[in-house]
């Protein structure tokens, strides 16, 4: 396994080399002719590594259902209008027919635990999740339990990709074709029939659909669930990976884009008011105090993180307070703090004077404003449903405004720019 490692490590160091110095955000899409795509993945031990596997083919025409309930989609949970939601496709592989119940109890408690992490556990509200069939004609997944097994699958699910046992590649073009069955696709997690711990992130894929990324996760391991909130870090968060490889050496290229990766330390990161200079000295939930500890974005020297062991690190770890800033932006970028109720008309619509209106407020960190004609009714603050006419719209035959706002302002978000995310408005026409 070391050997792998350090062969993979010195193939793809000019690319990773690339990666760290650029935004996490500036993935690259497939392009015609590709031969390879990046992986990460975990060790037995949790330990995680990276190595580049063959590029999967676009398949050459879309795929057609070949059984009776292929490509079905789920809603799974359901917190509001697509749209206004962080959608969460989950696609099955290695489930027949008479298998999709259990992918769809697989799919409940993955997400259960995978939303039990923080800031996943704060935002629960904020995201849909979706089950999408994939229908496989045997059941299980290749390379399970050893690498001569071969199974007939949708989604073509591998262990022993590249030589490497852990290591659960897909057919990211067959990924793509069922995840964009669902009504959204923001985030992606195929799983995998199997109790056999692996997975992988596909952080170099940009989708049709306009997800980044795809996490694989062995269905019905205990452990699985930690390698997919690791890939969300990447594909919400935009973060880098914060362990390394002691064969790289120093870093010496510029400031990387990622959030959490850095070439200052704590005082000239400080005297910059860069990076999580805001976080410096404050306790992190994953242990110790946010500083500036040397190692990370691959390399052992030269790149510094912002704690000593987050998950962005190590597995069954707590992501840091700079790492949990990221991924509450990144919720942000798909979700809105404020959306209509059910019943209630989308924004810029009309209602009536006597009407109820009401507006989901997912979060409570969250406050609430309601305005009439650009005039707050401040007895109406905090409130997620209220009348017009009882807010004093009058009944005068004249055009009237009513306008909700929302923000949420958790102490979990320091900097200014990420919180204009955290905010929203809705605008109604009142009539009589």
């Amino acid at each position: 396994m070391q050997n792998r490692r350090i062969r993979a490590a010195v193939l793809t160091a000019a690319a990773l080399s690339a990666l760290v110095a650029a935004p996490a955000a500036a993935t690259t899409p497939a392009a015609p002719g590709r031969t390879a795509q990046h992986v990460e993945y975990f060790t037995e031990d949790g330990h995680p590594a990276h190595t580049t596997v063959a590029a999967s083919p676009t398949p050459a025409r879309p795929l057609r259902p070949t059984v009776q309930g292929d490509g079905v989609v789920t809603p799974v949970v359901t917190n509001g209008p697509v749209g206004t939601k962080l959608d969460v496709v989950f696609v099955g592989d290695g489930y027949t027919a008479g298998e999709q119940d259990a992918f769809h109890a697989a799919v409940r408690a993955k997400w259960e635990k995978i939303s039990a992490v923080e800031p996943y556990a704060s935002y629960r509200q904020l995201f849909n999740v979706w089950a999408v069939d994939a229908v496989s004609r045997e059941s299980g997944v290749s390379g399970d339990p050893a690498p001569d097994v071969v199974k007939d699958t949708a989604l073509r699910s591998r262990f022993f990709c590249d030589g490497i046992e852990r290591l659960l590649c897909v057919d990211t073009g067959r990924v793509e074709q069922y995840a964009a069955k669902a009504p959204a696709a923001d985030l992606v997690v195929v799983l995998s029939h199997s109790s056999k711990y692996g997975g992988a992130g596909y952080n170099d894929v940009v989708s049709g659909p306009g997800y980044d990324g795809v996490a694989t996760a062995s269905s019905d391991n205990a452990r699985s669930d930690q390698i997919a909130v690791h890939e969300t870090g990447h594909s919400l968060g935009k973060l880098a990976d914060e362990y390394q490889y002691d064969e790289y050496g120093t870093y010496t290229g510029a400031e990387p884009g990622e959030s959490n990766i850095s070439t200052l330390t704590a005082d000239p990161m400080g005297a910059q008011r860069t990076k999580w200079y805001r976080w410096l000295g404050r306790t992190s939930p994953d242990g110790g105090t946010v500083g500036t500890y040397e190692g990370g974005g691959y390399y052992p020297k030269g790149l510094y993180r912002p704690t000593d062991n987050s998950l962005m690190r190590s597995l069954g770890r707590e992501f840091n307070l700079p790492g949990r800033e990221a991924m509450i932006a990144g919720f942000y970028r798909h979700a809105r703090v404020l959306s209509p109720a059910p019943g209630t008309p989308d924004n810029g619509g009309t209602v009536r004077r006597g009407q109820g209106v009401g507006v989901r407020l997912p979060v409570p960190t969250a406050t609430l404003h309601w305005y009439v004609d650009g005039r707050e009714a401040r007895a109406a603050r905090g409130k997620t449903t209220v009348v017009p006419a009882r807010l004093g719209v009058p009944a005068d035959g004249r055009p009237h405004t009513l306008t909700a706002k929302g923000a949420d302002l958790t102490d979990a978000v320091l900097d200014p720019e990420l919180g204009k995310r955290l905010r929203g408005e809705l605008t109604w026409r009142v009539v009589r």
